[in-house]
């Protein structure tokens, strides 16, 4: 186990065979050591940092009907809520106040948010906060639209890939989406300059060894700058309801895994790890994780956000209890801090990966 282990760490690469073995390992010192070194190789490129950005929730509208999906178009019997730009500008300024200098937008592909709106809300945010940095997660766009939000001062974007499969992507999405376009938007996005996030669901519907193992080569190609993984978690009123949910403990093999495939990456522990786990997102960091994203949206509108059931929204998730935040993170030796958190690049002299 521990050579499987130093293979991964020195080469960032490994086989089919070598991820079987991780996933399905029984050694409890071997995956110890695994989390150490992961956690380790994070501390090595970022110091004991842990960043944390603004989640801003900007809408539950969904124009797609993708099947995992508890905000998808057919779903009825929930709350559709969107924020204006002066709710959105004040989460921004809370969060200010509190030591944020990320703010993310996520929302569903509502198409009332244009790109006339979208660019006048970057660009106040940007007016507003020019010290900080502005991701955006609001799924696919056409590379023109990309632009002009990079242009009115979106800097970072997140787009979970969900699979490297084709196969598998169709099968948890309708008919009307594509893997192509998904892996076009995330060429347009990088080819632009944003700093690019991707990821997937551990343990979604029809998810196997072979398609997490071209998930993994995915990532080590595509090099993004962020990844962001987490477990499946059902949702009412979607055909995967009835699914069994992802692992925690998976989750954060994956975790560890990532952090030593892609050392310098930005690796949140996810809202999900907290569902699941009332200490998940601190067993993230001890696997790897660098990144938290506490709930800046409006406490009475995060439940609706509803993308999965049980979802994490208050409490510690939310924005205001982020001094608490910071006492548990102590123990971990982690330092919870007002920072941007920009990706740190490798240096291509001594930082290469075998290929």
């Amino acid at each position: 186990m521990k050579d499987i282990i130093d293979h991964l760490a020195s080469t960032r690469n490994l086989t089919l065979e070598q991820l079987v073995g991780l996933l399905a390992s029984e050694d409890s010192e071997g995956i110890r050591y695994l989390f150490h070194l992961a956690h380790q190789t994070a501390q090595n490129s970022y110091g004991n940092k842990i960043f944390f950005r603004g989640l801003i929730e900007i809408s539950n509208h969904c124009k797609n009907d993708c099947r995992y999906c508890g905000i998808r178009r057919s779903r009825t019997g929930i709350h559709r809520y969107r924020l204006s730009k002066e709710q959105i500008l004040q989460c921004c300024q809370q969060g200010y106040a509190l030591g944020f200098r990320t703010f993310v937008l996520q929302g569903g592909e509502d198409l009332w948010f244009d790109d006339d709106r979208m660019c006048d809300i970057v660009a106040a945010i940007h007016q507003q906060h020019p010290d900080c940095a502005i991701t955006l997660s609001l799924g696919e766009r056409s590379r023109q639209s990309y632009q002009r939000l990079h242009d009115a001062g979106a800097e970072r974007y997140l787009l979970r890939h969900e699979t490297a499969n084709r196969a598998h992507y169709q099968k948890l999405h309708p008919a009307d989406m594509s893997f192509d376009n998904r892996m076009r938007c995330l060429q347009d996005l990088k080819e632009i300059g944003y700093q690019v996030g991707c990821g997937f669901m551990v343990g979604s519907p029809y998810q196997t060894i072979e398609t997490l193992f071209e998930d993994l080569q995915f990532i080590r190609a595509f090099q993004p700058q962020m990844v962001g993984i987490g477990p499946f978690i059902p949702a009412t009123g979607t055909p995967f309801a009835d699914r069994p949910a992802g692992t925690v403990e998976a989750t954060l093999r994956l975790l560890a895994i990532i952090r030593l495939l892609h050392p310098h990456v930005l690796l949140p522990a996810t809202t999900a790890l907290g569902t699941l786990h009332p200490q998940g997102r601190e067993m993230g960091i001890l696997a790897g994780a660098n990144v938290i994203m506490p709930n800046l949206s409006p406490a009475a509108l995060r439940a609706d956000y509803s993308i999965y059931d049980n979802k994490l929204s208050t409490g510690s998730e939310a924005a205001e209890t982020v001094n608490d935040t910071r006492q548990r993170l102590a123990p971990l030796g982690a330092t919870l801090l007002p920072d941007r958190g920009d990706f740190k690049p490798q240096h291509p002299a001594n930082d290469e990966p075998e290929t």
